[in-house]
């Protein structure tokens, strides 16, 4: 059986995502709620007990009456009450004849969604083809010691964090919703100084909803120096996992590196927690830059990111490549095609 659930369902929406043996707080109604982009839809199929949920965010294809579909920012892919590993080969392909049939009752041209690093979707999604390597994200295991864990450090790492301490850096958990506030203008600072896309760009009110929401554990971290704070992160913790999901520097303190003082100790209360993972991401666009170098000063285990790119409609997706005057055998790595801001023909 399919069925479509929107926004507007967030008891049934929330039910199917926490019946999921593995979701991430990316998968939450809550976090579709927030994402302005795209008409949140939850497509689900189902056979008795069993099911494949997979949130998207359908969107207007700007100068035409199509369609596509895209996933929020962040780790998503479709999740199931059976771990992704043990699913009958014929279970995934009545999703797949399902999901397809979906997308063919309206003028839907492609499907685009990054896939979690640890839950193995890879398995359902080459079903149909098209999932794709992006890169990597590196995580700390919190169920080694912490002696361990920091013996793993890169040395300039470890030497960073004993100086911050000496020097009396602090790190806080807030409990007070008002303090972000102060992470909102310590991450807009960053963005603007990094020169970020305006969709990297988010308002008071998103962080107030991040930290409030009742569906995931969000934490707000802050690092401060002579009472003031001039670091932080909003770390979302969902099951086994925590992740950073923003952090930013105060400009003035970017060469003291806070957020390594702030990492470490993040761990620290993540394995007080129970958590087994703490999930720091990967470089700029999941590339291997500095940012990843940065990552992997804490630590060597990394998780391939993989994102699914899928044609639903070839005729509809080449007339909209005809239309823009691009070439279909392009090389530049963006999809769909068609909302590349690189015009290359």
């Amino acid at each position: 059986m399919r069925k479509i659930i929107t926004i507007d369902d967030k008891q049934e929406w929330s039910a199917y995502v926490k019946r999921a043996l593995h979701y991430d707080f990316y998968h939450t109604w809550y976090y579709h709620s927030l994402d302005k982009s795209g008409l949140p839809i939850l497509f689900v199929y189902e056979e008795g007990e069993n099911y494949i949920a997979f949130p998207l965010l359908k969107r207007n294809i700007p100068g035409s009456d199509f369609f596509d579909f895209t996933s929020v920012y962040g780790y998503t892919g479709p999740i199931s009450n059976i771990d992704f590993n043990s699913l009958d080969d014929d279970f995934m392909e009545r999703f797949k004849n399902t999901f397809i049939a979906f997308l063919e009752t309206g003028q839907n041209v492609t499907v685009f969604s990054r896939l979690h690093p640890f839950f193995n979707q890879e398995r359902l999604m080459e079903k149909f083809s098209g999932v794709y390597a992006n890169g990597k994200t590196v995580a700390i295991d919190l169920t080694t010691t912490i002696e361990s864990q920091r013996a793993g450090y890169r040395k300039s790492v470890k030497e960073k964090i004993r100086r911050l301490r000496k020097r009396d850096y602090e790190v806080r958990i807030s409990t007070d919703i008002n303090d972000a506030n102060i992470f909102s203008e310590i991450y807009t600072e960053n963005m603007i100084r990094i020169g970020a896309k305006d969709h990297y760009l988010f308002n008071i009110a998103y962080f107030v909803a991040l930290l409030s929401s009742d569906e995931f554990d969000s934490k707000l971290f802050l690092v401060y120096k002579d009472g003031i704070a001039i670091s932080g992160a909003i770390v979302v913790c969902t099951k086994e996992i925590m992740q950073v999901h923003l952090l930013a520097t105060k400009t003035t303190h970017l060469f003291e590196s806070p957020a390594k003082l702030l990492t470490d100790e993040i761990t620290v209360i993540g394995r007080q927690l129970g958590y087994k993972y703490f999930n720091l991401g990967g470089g700029v666009n999941f590339k291997e830059d500095n940012l990843f170098g940065w990552k992997m000063g804490f630590s060597s285990l990394c998780f391939e990111f993989n994102s699914w790119r899928y044609i639903a409609n070839n005729e509809l997706y080449n007339t909209l490549l005809n239309e823009r005057s691009l070439d279909p055998f392009s090389t530049v790595d963006f999809f769909p095609l068609y909302r590349s801001p690189v015009i290359a023909s």
